[in-house]
């Protein structure tokens, strides 16, 4: 499995191990690892990475979250989620990108919108801009 993203190469701020808990809130710049649990709040305009044993509750407002362990409460990816196989979010989710692959498990709520650009509005996915025209196109006939 690999997390590696396609920008430049970003440095591990953190590592939680398998054994190890943290309770409280957590704040990284780049790319935190959790592999053990960690129940609270975490913050960060980097990446989140939710190894194979990794169980993480609460609140979670990230840049990008890739998960293959376990996630429950509440996740907002500002560019990106990715469930790997295996790994199970219980979450209410807020992301512009979400890829859920195959042996993966979701269950919550999901808000997707694109990410605002200069204080405009935030657009509507394709697929909901592709039935504005066709459901007035209807209603004309």
């Amino acid at each position: 499995m690999n997390f590696r993203h396609k920008g430049p190469a970003g440095e591990l701020d953190g590592f939680l191990d398998a054994g190890s808990q943290l309770h409280g809130e957590l704040r990284f710049e780049q790319t935190f690892r959790v592999d053990g649990r960690l129940t609270g709040k975490i913050v960060s305009a980097g990446d989140l990475v939710v190894g194979e044993r990794g169980e993480v509750e609460g609140e979670i407002e990230v840049g990008r979250a890739f998960v293959a362990g376990q996630v429950r409460g509440r996740l907002r990816a500002t560019r990106r989620l990715e469930i790997q196989p295996g790994g199970r979010v219980r979450a209410d989710v807020e992301t512009p990108a979400l890829v859920i692959h195959e042996g993966a498990l979701f269950q919550g709520g999901c808000a997707m919108e694109r990410a605002a650009q200069g204080g405009a509005e935030a657009e509507p996915a394709p697929a909901e801009a592709a039935k504005g025209p066709r459901l007035a196109a209807v209603k004309e006939r």
